[in-house]
């Protein structure tokens, strides 16, 4: 097949819903993963963390180990995509397993968070590998590479809203009150349409980009390529740095929203704005229609930390909208050092936001989750460029190695920073067994909320400045392969 063959749309979205199953997961590990452990399953803070960072670090050194395994697998169906099929159904039982709160002693339940947490993180690298690497052999064209990128996190930001808007209400909805029964109950729902999702993202993609049949291929060979490719190395720098801060602040905003927050003043908030009276009519259409059961949980916190959460993502999908034509226009990398600038100012701004000025966080976030959003299709975009660029340096290609960088800090940044979380609030005296926090631990939740994210997306942003493949480089890359495999 040509490797520049335009992509159909059916193919995009077929593609794009593979992220959207992967993201039920993942979006729920670092956002409540640390919450779970914490308030539902009642594992101390410190226990949390520890449980976090080991599971995390075996998930992130598999990683590499399965892009060698990916990149050598051979089958009728090529390198990747069975990878998709083959992981499907254990992703979905793991997942159950993971957020399931059996009755054991205090040591039973580390013991048992430890190895199902482990277990997900490998079965996710399984998966996910192979599928980010799939982006970079479905077609050799820049710019429907950017639109690729772009249908899959339109589907990333609608798990990312299912989990971060919905999740907490849905687990109370179901779990009539039980958070540990709800969250097994959403678990088992998401795991479902997940195995769905994923096999209907085997059956509708294609792998158009195949090695020379005379490239030979050593793991030696491999490791001596990544060493030298410098685009590489800066992105498993700021795949990492990315990754802790989303899971740090991701993680936080649970607890900001039920312990920093005037309670008060938010649910007054939520009331002006109309909030309460859209949910009371949206409870009364679902009695209306037998679901008597239905009731949108009525404390301010749950409510308010859905609403931050789905204010955010609609104002991310915005940014997304609008990257690919910028990209398309002024590279890559300048448009992701533009948002990230963005996204790390208005992170930081929320230390000082007082408990009280509930407007202003949410006016924040609309901010934040816009400048975000610009940098979200970009990221693996990148990584299938830097797949290019080791192609055209060395005239050999390993997708799937080359994609282990950023799966890999991936898992390292959401180890680092669920540790870092977790950590930082038994730091700070936090104890979950409290229904009122000392101010201590009030104050080191407000810390995580800004100074600590902030700091973090700098790290990022630093380490693009020493990325060199920009605009120009991206079109002589294109030009040059497609020369190549033309001869």
């Amino acid at each position: 097949m040509s490797t520049t063959e335009r992509i159909s749309f059916k193919e995009k979205i077929g593609y794009s819903l593979g992220d959207l199953a992967a993201n039920l997961i993942f979006q729920t590990l670092m956002t409540f993963l640390a919450f779970f452990y914490t308030d539902v399953y009642k594992i101390p803070p410190s226990s949390a963390s520890a449980i976090i960072f080991a599971g995390g670090m075996v998930g992130a050194f598999f990683t590499p180990i399965m892009g060698m395994i990916a990149d050598r697998t051979k089958t009728r169906w090529g390198k990747f995509r069975p990878w998709i099929l083959w992981t499907s159904i254990p992703f979905g039982v793991i997942a159950i397993l993971a957020f399931s709160t059996p009755d054991f002693s205090a040591g039973g339940k580390v013991a048992y968070a430890m190895i199902t947490y482990i277990l997900l993180v490998m079965v996710y690298a399984a998966n996910n590998l192979p599928y980010s690497a799939l982006s970079g052999v479905i077609t050799g064209n820049m710019s429907d590479r950017n639109s690729i990128s772009s249908y899959r996190f339109t589907g990333v930001m609608i798990a990312q809203f299912i989990v971060q808007a919905l999740l907490l209400p849905l687990v109370l909805i179901l779990g009539d009150g039980d958070r540990a029964a709800g969250f097994e109950v959403v678990i088992g729902i998401f795991a479902g349409v997940g195995v769905i999702f994923f096999l209907i993202t085997f059956i509708s993609t294609r792998e158009r980009i195949i090695p020379s049949k005379s490239q030979t291929s050593s793991l030696k060979q491999d490791l001596s390529d990544l060493a030298k490719n410098k685009p590489w190395i800066v992105m498993i720098v700021l795949t990492t740095f990315i990754f802790i801060t989303l899971a740090l602040k991701g993680g936080v905003y649970v607890y900001y929203f039920e312990n920093y927050l005037n309670e008060a003043q938010l649910a007054t908030f939520l009331t002006d704005i109309g909030f309460n009276g859209f949910i009371n009519n949206v409870d009364r259409f679902f009695e209306s229609l037998g679901f008597v059961g239905f009731h949108w949980p009525n404390d301010a916190p749950t409510s308010g930390f859905s609403l931050f959460n789905g204010s955010g993502i609609i104002l991310m999908i915005a940014g997304i909208a609008i990257s690919k034509a910028l990209a398309d226009k002024f590279g890559k990398r300048d448009v992701f050092m533009v948002g990230l600038i963005g996204a790390m100012i208005t992170q930081f701004m929320f230390l000082f936001i007082p408990a009280d000025a509930v407007s202003y966080v949410f006016l924040l976030q609309l901010f934040h989750g816009f400048s975000y959003g610009l940098t979200i299709p970009l990221l693996w975009a990148m990584i299938a460029d830097v797949a290019d660029y080791s192609e055209w340096k060395n005239n050999r290609r390993a997708t799937a190695i080359v994609f282990s960088a950023m799966a890999f800090g991936l898992k390292v940044g959401l180890s680092l920073g669920g540790t870092i979380l977790a950590g930082l609030l038994a730091l700070y005296g936090y104890n979950e067994q409290l229904d009122v926090q000392p101010d201590i631990a009030i104050q080191g939740i407000k810390l995580t909320m800004s100074v600590f994210p902030a700091l973090t997306f700098l790290v990022g942003l630093v380490s693009l400045f020493f990325y060199k493949i920009n605009k120009p480089m991206e079109v002589q890359i294109e030009r040059d392969l497609l020369t190549r495999r033309k001869e």
